[in-house]
């Protein structure tokens, strides 16, 4: 018996029916400075998005504990880079930004990202930078997004909202 049902929970977690809570990597692991990723971070994105992810309610999307979930899909990846306040960055250098990403997703995450989920390179920064977001309804491109990221990778439904407290259907 209790190898039937080690069998049967090796093949569920074989089909991603259950979600082993994800790891918390170290800053060192997915970023060359994680020093100068948090103060690029709090210079270029803190103002906003709050220095710790943690959007007041301004129809900002909060960051802290839910940004990792868009490192699930190629396309949601892509999206954190091509948002024109990424892609557009006042941060050139490529690898800096990558960094700075890492920063976000790896620390103001909180574990949210997948598993195993590589971190941004210079080299994919580049690629991305290049198609940069533009005549888009950025938040309606985030909630389209955020739809896929709860049905095909089991994100919260609160992924939805821009800020964990926002009520459900008030997202512009």
């Amino acid at each position: 018996m209790l190898g039937a049902v080690a069998a049967a929970s090796m093949l569920i977690l074989a089909r991603g029916g259950v979600h082993a809570a994800p790891a918390i990597p170290d800053p060192h692991s997915v970023m060359a400075d994680p020093d100068q990723a948090r103060i690029d971070y709090v210079e270029n994105c803190g103002g906003c998005h709050g220095v710790a992810g943690d959007t007041v309610p301004a129809h900002l999307p909060e960051l802290a504990g839910r940004v990792g979930w868009f490192m699930c899909t190629p396309e949601a990846r892509a999206y954190l880079i091509r948002l024109p306040n990424v892609a557009h960055s006042r941060i050139k250098d490529n690898a800096e930004l990558a960094d700075m990403m890492n920063y976000v997703v790896f620390v103001l995450g909180k574990g949210t990202a997948p598993v195993g989920t590589a971190p941004f390179t210079a080299d994919e920064v580049a690629r991305e930078r290049k198609l940069a977001l533009t005549n888009k309804n950025l938040t309606a491109e985030r909630l389209r997004l955020a739809n896929q990221l709860v049905q095909q990778c089991h994100a919260p439904a609160s992924i939805r909202q821009l800020y964990i407290t926002e009520k459900p259907g008030t997202a512009q």
